[in-house]
């Protein structure tokens, strides 16, 4: 089974999408509870666009027990996912869940603000994402104003 993931994988960085989906399908298909497969098959039809089918198996993964760096990155898949299907509330659970358990990953965070301007939130998605900003950033006149930046974060609608 290893190997036919390794070939799968392989095949979907080297830009063969739909090969590499047909693989994952069979794979998902003759390991229906291996997490892993599930999320690597989430994955392939993610990139191929197929959104709808790609929540069912992220939510599998997820529900089988995947662990580290694949469960952060199918909280931050399936959230992306639903947000691109127009089901906001359920990309906000599925962030917030991501955000708990993985407080330091930025990318989800930033995925999350825009789930909430979607849901019309402007005010918290604004603070998340200045305070990513001035998190991470290394541009000099950033952080020169970083102070600045932080304090106006959370209050953009105030006037002084």
């Amino acid at each position: 089974m290893d190997s036919e993931i390794n070939k799968a994988i392989k095949l979907r960085e080297n830009g063969d999408l739909k090969e590499s989906n047909k693989m994952f399908s069979e794979l998902v298909k003759n390991y229906p509870d291996n997490a892993y497969v599930n999320y690597q098959y989430a994955w392939s039809c993610d990139v191929l666009g197929t959104e709808k089918e790609a929540v069912i198996f992220y939510e599998r993964a997820i529900s089988l027990g995947l662990t580290g760096k694949d469960l952060e990155e199918a909280f931050l898949g399936l959230g992306s996912t639903y947000r691109a299907l127009g089901e906001y509330e359920d990309s906000k659970r599925i962030f917030q869940k991501g955000i708990d358990l993985f407080p330091e990953n930025k990318a989800i965070q930033v995925f999350y603000s825009m789930t909430l301007y979607n849901l019309k939130e402007y005010s918290a998605a604004m603070e998340i994402l200045l305070s990513c900003l001035t998190e991470t950033t290394v541009d000099a006149d950033i952080i020169n104003f970083k102070k600045a930046i932080t304090f106006y974060s959370d209050k953009l609608n105030e006037r002084f």
